[in-house]
Formats: structure tokens, sequence, C-alpha cells
């Protein structure tokens, strides 16, 4: 991690549309603006570890983060394995493997079904990755998972990965305070945020992380974009139920109800700029820097930058936003480049 007085990330995982090899240039641009970490996500496009792999070789000194691969996607076995190698091929980095519950479109998709028991699945994978990760010799019967003799074939030094959860809802971040070294926070308005730490503290002392959305622009210009991305999550339940409570029922309640009646533009239309703003934030530099403030301000110990690269140039409108997240901690100078 570098020496930052507030440790800031950035993650490729809003960054899709630039294609894979962009994380190059984007962990490129972290490392110049004294971003402490890179970030990347396991659903339907690239995969997490070789994004991943790329950066640490290019850029040693950055932490790696996954944030997050599904558990029903990646046995605790593979996991450990796969967080192990990124840190014996980056031995001072921090790594950071995170872990989280996917929801039921994203699954079915992969040919899996959600589970009905959510917690004791997620409480039962930490607990059988951290005995993968230890080096000993494994056997482990559980309700979702069972390992036979298994042993981890990476020697690891004293820097080891360390465990994040993704949680929405309070049974889930109690669990990660209890059980995990991290919890990563999504699409949560500052204002919330409060909320979600105290739960969190509830289990335990995990640190904790949130995605921070933002993008350098215009409102007007962005405002589309921005309630697509928020209709999509507003119909998952876990969201639903996070954003209601954040004060956001009545987007949360017209939006589904026009969907209800397939009328999916009238749902979309259903988000105010008022949640856009709270999530999904669009302004100026100087707007942008002060949105990511607030997170810590709110209790963020760790915020993520992910930068939503709505505009005719995304990997101008990606730099601008790092620029304004980067300079919301310590004085930046803007790099060369386009």
């Amino acid at each position: 991690m570098k020496d930052n007085a507030v440790p800031l990330g950035v993650t490729f995982g809003s960054l899709g549309v630039l294609g894979p090899r962009a994380v190059l240039d984007i962990a490129g641009l972290a490392d110049q603006l004294n971003y402490d970490s890179i970030w990347t996500v396991e659903a339907t496009g690239t995969d997490a570890f070789t994004l991943l792999g790329a950066v640490a070789a290019a850029h040693p000194q950055l932490g790696l983060a996954t944030g997050i691969v599904p558990i029903q996607l990646r046995t605790p076995t593979l996991a450990a394995m796969s967080a192990a190698t990124l840190q014996a091929l980056s031995p001072e980095a921090d790594v950071w493997l995170g872990v989280g519950v996917s929801a039921p479109g994203i699954l079915r998709t992969h040919g899996e079904t959600a589970t009905q028991r959510p917690i004791a699945m997620m409480r039962e994978y930490v607990a059988l990755l951290r005995e993968c990760l230890s080096g000993e010799a494994v056997t482990f019967e559980g309700d979702f998972w069972s390992v036979k003799r298994f042993r981890l074939g990476v020697r690891l030094g004293e820097r080891r990965p360390k465990l994040v959860m993704a949680a929405l809802n309070p049974q889930m971040l109690r669990l990660a305070g209890e059980v995990a070294d991290g919890v990563l926070l999504n699409y949560i308005p500052a204002s919330h945020v409060s909320a979600s730490v105290a739960q969190v503290r509830r289990g335990g002392d995990a640190r904790i992380f949130a995605y921070v959305h933002a993008a350098v622009g215009e409102l007007e210009r962005s405002a589309r974009s921005a309630r697509r991305d928020l209709f999509g999550y507003a119909m998952a339940d876990g969201y639903a139920r996070m954003f209601r409570a954040a004060g956001f029922g009545d987007e949360v309640d017209e939006l589904r109800a026009r969907h209800a009646e397939q009328d999916r533009d009238g749902a979309v239309a259903a988000i105010s700029d008022r949640m856009i703003q709270a999530i999904d934030f669009i302004g100026s530099e100087t707007e942008v820097a002060a949105f990511v403030r607030s997170y810590v301000d709110a209790g963020i110990e760790h915020p993520v930058l992910m930068p939503m690269p709505w505009g005719e140039d995304r990997f101008a409108v990606t730099r601008n936003t790092m620029v304004a997240a980067a300079a919301a901690f310590r004085n930046t100078s803007r790099p060369d480049g386009p």
C-alpha cells in the first residue's frame, strides 16, 4: 500500500467498455496519481485475476483486489489458489480477495441458481477459504462444499491475501464484521454509510471499503445513462431494500410499478435527479472531489472510485474523474496525455 493519508483505490469494474487492455492504462494512471490499489470484478465479462496479474507485472507497487468474485462461481479451493498465486507474484503488494453472493440474474447466465441461505453459505465459504489459505492439509465437510486433503501448493511469505466481503443487508454486514478483514459497500449513498458501518461494528472491526460512483461531466448529458444504471440495480431485491432504507422508496416503488406495467421507459424515468446525485454523481472536477470526500466524512476508511465512463470520449471522462478523485485527498498535478 502506498503511504497516503486516505488510501484511495479505483475499480476497473465499470470500465469493461474500454476493453481488457485498457486495464494497464488505468493502472498506469492510478500509479501516477498515487492511488493505492486497483480492483476488478467478475460477472460475464473479464475474469478478475487475469487482469490483476497483468497489473501486477506492470505496476508491482499497486495493491490488487477483487471486488467481487461470486462465491457460487469459484470454489473456496480455487479462490485460495488464485489469490495465493497473485500474492506470490506480488510479494510486496496488498492482495484483497473480495467475495460476495452474486445476483440471481448473473448466476442464471452461468447455469447456477441462487441460494436460499446466503448468510450460511457465505459463513461457510469464508471459513473454508481461510483454511485453504493456511497451507495446512484441509478436509472439510459442510452444507455447501466438501474438501478432502486439500493443501495449497503455493508458498507464501509473511504477507498473505486478506478477505473482503461484499454486503448490503444488516445480517451480511454483521457477518462481514465478524469473519472478514474488510467489507465492501456498493451503490450506497454517503447519507446511508453510518447505518451500514454501525451494523458492521456489531459484528467486529473489518475495514470499511466502498465503491464511490462518479463521473466528471454534465448531469443533463449523462442523466439517461445514470438512470439506466440505477434501474438495473433497483430491480434487484437486495439493492431495492437498501435504496428504500436510504430514502429512495418513492423512486423504487414507482420504478417497479412502471416495470410491472411493461413501461420500461417510465420505469427508467422514475429515477430522480436526487437519487442520481446521491449514488451515481455527475459534476465538475471540484464537485466530484467533494463527493468522494463525503464518503470518508461519513465513515468510509478506504474509498474505491468507480469511474462512470459516460460521454463521447469514455477514456477522457475516466481520466478526468480519476484526477478529480485523487485531488480530494492530496495535491496532484494533472498528468500529461490525452
